[in-house]
C-alpha cells in the first residue's frame, strides 16, 4: 500500500502528469492509503464518467476539475484487482470495463537487472520488451524498456490514441529499465514508446528495440508478443548438431536473400512457409548442407539488403510470422539442412523510431562520431564497452539460436569492429587506451558472444566475415583467440577472381595468386566464399568476369567452381552463382531462372551440382579441410602452361587427385606424378558435354606408366582439357 503526499506535491504532481511529465506515476495514480480511508486516482481524458468496482458495487468516481484526472474516496477497499466501468466521451454512451494498470507492482527482478547492468544478462528478451503476463489472475501485456536518460517514458498505441499521458511507465531507478503492466491488452497490439528526454525535453517516439514482430514497412510500430503454437519435430537434428564434428565435416553452404531468390508471378515475395516448400528441395537436389539467409530480421529498407537492422529481435514481417519461420527453420532440419543467419552487430543505422540516439542521448552508439559513426555506410557504431549494450547484443544473439534454433551465425563487417581506425584518416579516430587502433571493446564482446554460442548451444557454429589479417579469428578464446569457429577467406577469394579475370595469355604472369593462398591456408578454420559481394555494386556477376567468348566464359566459370570445391576450406556460393547468372544480382526481383532454359547456364549448374555432391560424400575432399595434412602439392610450378595439380587426403589415407588447366589450350600426354602405382578413373570432368563442354577428357581407366615424376615414383599421362578441372581417383578393383 502506497502512502499518500501532501496537497502541495499532489498539485505538482497533478501538474506533471497533466503535462506528460510524470516520472513515477505510481505516486500518484493508483490506489493509496489515507487517514480518512482509501483513494482510488485514475487519469481517463477521453472518459465522461467512469466508475470502480469495491465491495458495494461500482461506485462512481469524480473528475472534480475536469481535467481527466477522476478519484475515489471511501471507507471501503475496492476489490483488487479492481476493476474501472468506463463510458467514452463522443461515443453515444459506450461503456468498457478494464482494469487499472497501477494496481499491479513491478515484476522485474533485482537480480535480473542486476545482470542486465553488468552486461551478463544473454536472455534479456525474456525481461525486456512485451511478454503476455497473468498477474492476480488478469491477464494482460507487461511491457519493458531501458531509457536510462529520460524524465519520462509511456506506452503508446491505438489502445489510448498514442497519447503520451495516458500510459507512464515507473522507472527502476538504478538500472535505467521503465516496466509497466497493462491489464486486458491483447497480444498482438500495435505499440510504440514516447520517451522525454529528462535534460532537453525532447519527445521522441521509438520502436521497442526488443520486440519481437513490427508492422510492414514502411510503417514502424511493433507488435505485442504474438500468440504463437508451434510444436518443433527436430530433436533428432538437434540431437545430431550437439555431437557434430564440424572440423572434419563437410560444409557446403547456399547464400540466399530471402526476398528475391524466387516471387509469385505478381512480384509478391514468398513467405517462410512457401519459401521451405521451394527451397529446400533445391539444396537437397544440388547438395548443400546449409542455408545462410541474409539478414531477416527486421529492417526498413529493402535495398539494405537487411544489413540496415533496426529489429534485433524481430523476424522481418515482409515474409510472414515468427511462427512461419519457425516453420522453415523444422523443415530444413527434417532434411538435414542446417540454418545460418546473417547478423549484424557491427552497425545500426540513423532511422529516428529505432535505436539512433534512442533516450536523447548516444545510448547504444558513441556520443562522439569519431567513435560512433560509420562514414563508409553513414550508420552508427555499437558502444560495446556499455555493459547493457553487451547484454542487448549477447541477448539477440542468443534470441536467434535459442527462439529458432538456427545452426550459426555469419557477424558481418567484423573487420569494421576490430579497428578503431577502420576507413579512417588520421584525426577520425581516438586511440584505445593504450594508444592503439584495436577496439579492445569490440574485442571483449566477440570472445564473450563466441564463448557463449559454443557453451550454450551444442553443434553451433560462427563465421567471422574478416578481411584484415588479424590473428586466430578462428582460434578458441583460451589460446587467445577471437573464438569463431571459421572464418571467409577473402584472401583467396580476391586473389582466386583476380586470376580469372586476366586473359588466359597473361595468366602465366600472375601464377602465384592461385599458389599463394597455401601459405597461409592453415592459419585460421577457413571458408571459401562466392558471396553476394562479389555480385553486386557494379562489379557483375561471375560470368562477367570471365574473360573470352561466350564458351569461354562458360568453362572459366565451371573450372572456377572445380578449384573452389576441390580446394582446401569449406564452401559458400550465393544464389545463382550455381547457373551462372548473367546480371549482377538485383534485390528488387527474382533470379533470372529463365536462363536453366539455355544448354550452357544449365550445364554450369549440373556441373555445380556433381561437385556439390562429390565434396559431401568423398571424404579427401572435405575431412581435412583445416589442416595441412589434407592437402599436397603435385605440381604447383608449371605458370608456363598455367596449370596446377593437387591432392587431397582423408583421415585414412585415401586421396584424389586434382588437375586444374587454366588456358584454352588442350594438354595432350600430361604428364603427373602420383603417390601410389596402378589403374586411375576421371571421376569428373568440367569439360564433359554433360555440362556444355567439348568433351575432351580420359574415358575409361588410365595406368601409370612406372616413370618417375617430380617427387613421385610413378606417373600418369592424361588429357587435359581446356580451360577445365579433372578429379581421378584411384580405380575401383
Amino acid at each position: 500500500m502506497k502512502s499518500e503526499f501532501t496537497p502541495a506535491k499532489i498539485d505538482t504532481l497533478r501538474e506533471a502528469l497533466l503535462a506528460a511529465r510524470l516520472h513515477n506515476p505510481f505516486v500518484y495514480l493508483g490506489r493509496h492509503k489515507k487517514q480518512d480511508g482509501e483513494l482510488v486516482r485514475t487519469f481517463q481524458p477521453y472518459a465522461a464518467n467512469i466508475w470502480i468496482q469495491t465491495s458495494n458495487g461500482f461506485e462512481l468516481m469524480v473528475n472534480a476539475q475536469g481535467d481527466g484526472i477522476f478519484e475515489w474516496h471511501g471507507k471501503t477497499l475496492p476489490a483488487h484487482p479492481y476493476l474501472l466501468r468506463i463510458e467514452e466521451s463522443n461515443t453515444m454512451g459506450a461503456v468498457h470495463e478494464l482494469h487499472d494498470p497501477y494496481a499491479f507492482p513491478l515484476q522485474i527482478s533485482e537480480h535480473d537487472l542486476y545482470l542486465f547492468n553488468e552486461g551478463s544478462l544473454h536472455q534479456s528478451y525474456r525481461t525486456l520488451g512485451t511478454h503476455t503476463a497473468n498477474i492476480d489472475g488478469v491477464a494482460g501485456i507487461r511491457f519493458a524498456i531501458w531509457a536510462p536518460n529520460a524524465e519520462r517514458v509511456s506506452v503508446v498505441g491505438n489502445f489510448n490514441r498514442w497519447d503520451g499521458r495516458m500510459h507512464p511507465m515507473a522507472v527502476h531507478h538504478y538500472s535505467g529499465v521503465w516496466e509497466l503492466f497493462i491489464p486486458d491488452l491483447p497480444s498482438s497490439t500495435l505499440y510504440k514508446y514516447e520517451i522525454r528526454n529528462r535534460d532537453s525535453g525532447e519527445i521522441l517516439l521509438k520502436t521497442d528495440p526488443y520486440a519481437n514482430y513490427h508492422e510492414l514497412r514502411p510503417s514502424n510500430a511493433a507488435y505485442t508478443s504474438v500468440a504463437e503454437n508451434f510444436v518443433w519435430q527436430d530433436a533428432d537434428w538437434m540431437q545430431k548438431r550437439a555431437n557434430w564434428n564440424w572440423l572434419h565435416a563437410p560444409l557446403n553452404i547456399y547464400e540466399v536473400h530471402a526476398g528475391s531468390w524466387k516471387r509469385h508471378a505478381d512480384g509478391r515475395f514468398y513467405n517462410y512457409r512457401e519459401l521451405a516448400q521451394h527451397l529446400i528441395p533445391y539444396l537437397l537436389e544440388m547438395g548443400y548442407s546449409h542455408v545462410e539467409l541474409l539478414p531477416i530480421s527486421e529492417h526498413p529498407l529493402d535495398e539494405s539488403w537487411g544489413y540496415q537492422t533496426t529489429g534485433y529481435f524481430a523476424v522481418t514481417s515482409r515474409y510472414g510470422l515468427p511462427e512461419d519461420f519457425k516453420f522453415f527453420v523444422n523443415a530444413c532440419h527434417q532434411a538435414n539442412i542446417g540454418v545460418i543467419l546473417d547478423w549484424v552487430p557491427a552497425h545500426f543505422p540513423q532511422d529516428t523510431f529505432s535505436l539512433a540516439r534512442f533516450d536523447g542521448t548516444a545510448l547504444y552508439e558513441h556520443e562522439d562520431p569519431r567513435l560512433g559513426f560509420h562514414q563508409d555506410w553513414g550508420t552508427f557504431i555499437f558502444n560495446y564497452g556499455r555493459n547493457e549494450v553487451k547484454s542487448f547484443l549477447l541477448s539477440s544473439a542468443h534470441y536467434w539460436l535459442n527462439m529458432f534454433h538456427l545452426d550459426g551465425l555469419r557477424v558481418d563487417a567484423v573487420a569494421s569492429m576490430l579497428y578503431l581506425d577502420y576507413s579512417r584518416k588520421a584525426g577520425e579516430w581516438l586511440p584505445n587506451r593504450y594508444g592503439g587502433r584495436e577496439n579492445l571493446d569490440a574485442i571483449d564482446f566477440l570472445r564473450t558472444l563466441n564463448i557463449m554460442v559454443h557453451e550454450e548451444f551444442p553443434g553451433a557454429i560462427t563465421f567471422a566475415e574478416e578481411s584484415t589479417a588479424w590473428p586466430a579469428v578462428s582460434r578458441p578464446t583460451y589460446v587467445g583467440g577471437l573464438g569463431f569457429s571459421m572464418k571467409w577467406n577473402m584472401g583467396w577469394m580476391n586473389d582466386t577472381l583476380a586470376y580469372l579475370e586476366f586473359d588466359p595469355i597473361h595468366r602465366r604472369y600472375h601464377h602465384n595468386e592461385l599458389t599463394f593462398n597455401q601459405l597461409y591456408a592453415y592459419t585460421e578454420n577457413f571458408v571459401l566464399p562466392l558471396s553476394h559481394d562479389e555480385v553486386v555494386h557494379g562489379k557483375g556477376s561471375l560470368l562477367a568476369k570471365m574473360p573470352g567468348d561466350a564458351w569461354q566464359k562458360f568453362a572459366n566459370l565451371r573450372l572456377l567452381f572445380t578449384y573452389q570445391m576441390t580446394c582446401p576450406g569449406k564452401k559458400l556460393n550465393f544464389m545463382g552463382n550455381e547457373f551462372a547468372h548473367g546480371n549482377e544480382w538485383c534485390v528488387s526481383k527474382e533470379l533470372d531462372w529463365h536462363l536453366l532454359e539455355h544448354e550452357h547456364h544449365r550445364g554450369v549448374q549440373l556441373a555445380l551440382r556433381d561437385l556439390n555432391h562429390l565434396y559431401m560424400n568423398i571424404a579427401a575432399l572435405h575431412q581435412l579441410d583445416f589442416f595441412a595434412e589434407g592437402f599436397s602439392w603435385i605440381d604447383c610450378h608449371d605458370a608456363d602452361q598455367s596449370v596446377i595439380s593437387y591432392l587431397r587426403r582423408a583421415q585414412d589415407g585415401s586421396f584424389r587427385l586434382i588437375v586444374l588447366n587454366f588456358t584454352p589450350v588442350p594438354r595432350m600426354k600430361y604428364r603427373i606424378g602420383v603417390p601410389a602405382s596402378g589403374s586411375y578413373q576421371e571421376i569428373f570432368n568440367s569439360d564433359s558435354i554433360y555440362y556444355g563442354g567439348s568433351n575432351m577428357g580420359n574415358a575409361g581407366r588410365i595406368n601409370t606408366t612406372g616413370e618417375p615424376w617430380l617427387e613421385f615414383a610413378d606417373s600418369l599421362v592424361i588429357t587435359l582439357p581446356p580451360l577445365a578441372g579433372l578429379i581421378l581417383a584411384p580405380a575401383v578393383p
